[in-house]
């Protein structure tokens, strides 16, 4: 059975691409070289994501529904380029369930895995310190290059917290043992 590819890779109209790294616009707060997605109406709880075929949907809703699933493969063929960013937040995500612990009470965990999304030194294609650079085209110039280091940035803070809310969705003093069942999965055998 083949992993699971994104629904994105048909998106009309086609993501600005840096590199080959999708800028897909995201639902979020957070300033970024993206526009932002309308909120659902009526507003959902932290720890659910609209339905696929509402307009607020986004890649990163996917990344989190598909990253369980994928974390089982050591293959992953990329058939479009919204799966290079599939790719990146379940490593992302693996990476955030690593710093938190078993018994790790909300504040602790937030405060670990958002100094982790906010940590600005980290590695972009092209770097040497990247996975899979195979895969990945560099920026073209500095400047695309710090476009991708904001987005992947807003990503990386976006996604920790809607991690949060789903680890943490039955309360804050533990963290559900069915997420924390995946830290020591790795996705293709790679991580960040």
């Amino acid at each position: 059975m083949p992993a699971y590819n994104s629904v994105f890779n048909t998106a009309d109209p086609p993501p600005r691409l840096v590199g080959n790294f999708p800028l897909f616009p995201l639902r979020t707060k957070l300033r970024g070289p993206v526009y932002p997605l309308p909120f659902p109406d009526p507003p959902l709880p932290a720890h659910e994501s609209p339905d696929p075929s509402s307009e607020s949907y986004d890649i990163l809703d996917e990344v989190l529904a598909l990253f369980r699933a994928n974390t089982f493969f050591r293959n992953f063929e990329i058939r479009g380029p919204a799966d290079r960013l599939l790719v990146y937040g379940i490593w992302f995500i693996s990476d955030c369930l690593t710093r938190i612990k078993p018994h790790a009470s909300l504040r602790e965990a937030t405060k670990e895995v958002q100094n982790l999304a906010l940590d600005l030194n980290f590695a972009i294609p092209g770097d040497p310190g990247w996975p899979l650079n195979q895969m990945y085209e560099p920026p073209r110039d500095r400047q695309d290059a710090e476009v991708l280091r904001q987005y992947m940035s807003q990503v990386r803070q976006e996604l920790a917290t809607r991690l949060l809310a789903r680890v943490y969705d039955e309360g804050d003093d533990k963290p559900s043992k069915w997420w924390l069942s995946f830290t020591k999965r790795k996705f293709m055998g790679k991580g960040l």
